[in-house]
């Protein structure tokens, strides 16, 4: 997918949706319903685009359990769905994330270490729903890759600008003002200088727990040895 650039609108605007975008909400929602159900017991979140509803063709489906998780239950809840797994970390300072491929455009996330609150928030921030929501088609507001609040309506969204609206976006999104600082201190630098690769990234061995991947890569490198001391490994 190409990368998306933070806009200025500077007001805001009513996005109608064509039937061909609300059949592409559908499709995806019900692919998302099939993975979550047998999550049901980790409480899984849909969240970004196909939770608050501005799909395109070609957006991703992304499921997250914000819970502490053995990977192997995640795995046996997913026999016969999982493509490819990677350990994930943005910056030294992030999360440390196990990543389930289930195709080209769903995936499947857990914290491998005891998440912060702050963190969690990173979710709502881009809207996110659980299991029931999905059921009962459920839309939330989030912001977008571009710095654009989303708020569902019968006919489609409300666009709204977030710079200079930040402790509006916080309430209505049910996150702290630091939180939508953060965010937008982070895409509007990433949109200014360019995104500057991940921390880790890496594929875990079919024959290799997630944890067992984790434990080779605390042995090598201090960042991440220090943050599983900080939060604990799950």
């Amino acid at each position: 997918m190409t990368r998306e650039k933070v806009v200025r609108i500077w007001d805001e605007r009513e996005v109608i949706y064509p039937p061909k975008r609300w059949r592409y909400l559908r499709e995806k929602r019900e692919k998302a319903l099939k993975v979550m159900e047998r999550l049901e017991h980790f409480d899984p979140l849909l969240y970004g685009s196909v939770a608050r509803g501005d799909v395109r063709w070609d957006s991703d489906i992304d499921i997250f359990i914000p819970v502490g998780v053995p990977s192997y239950l995640i795995e046996l809840a997913l026999e016969g769905l999982v493509r490819r797994r990677k350990i994930v970390m943005a910056t030294p300072w992030h999360l440390i994330k196990g990543v389930i491929e289930i195709d080209e455009e769903t995936t499947v996330t857990f914290p491998l270490i005891e998440p912060t609150d702050r963190e969690l928030d990173f979710y709502r921030w881009g809207g996110a729903i659980d299991l029931w929501g999905v059921k009962t088609n459920e839309r939330v507001p989030g912001v977008n890759k571009k710095l654009i609040l989303i708020v569902p309506t019968e006919r489609g969204h409300i666009e709204r600008e977030v710079i200079g609206r930040e402790s509006e976006v916080a309430k209505t999104l049910g996150v702290s003002v630091e939180v939508v600082t953060e965010r937008v201190h982070v895409l509007t630098r990433r949109d200014r200088i360019g995104r500057t690769g991940i921390y880790i990234n890496e594929e875990v061995p079919d024959w290799m727990s997630f944890e067992e991947a984790l434990k080779a890569i605390v042995d090598r490198d201090p960042n991440v040895r220090r943050k599983v001391r900080e939060r604990g490994g799950v």
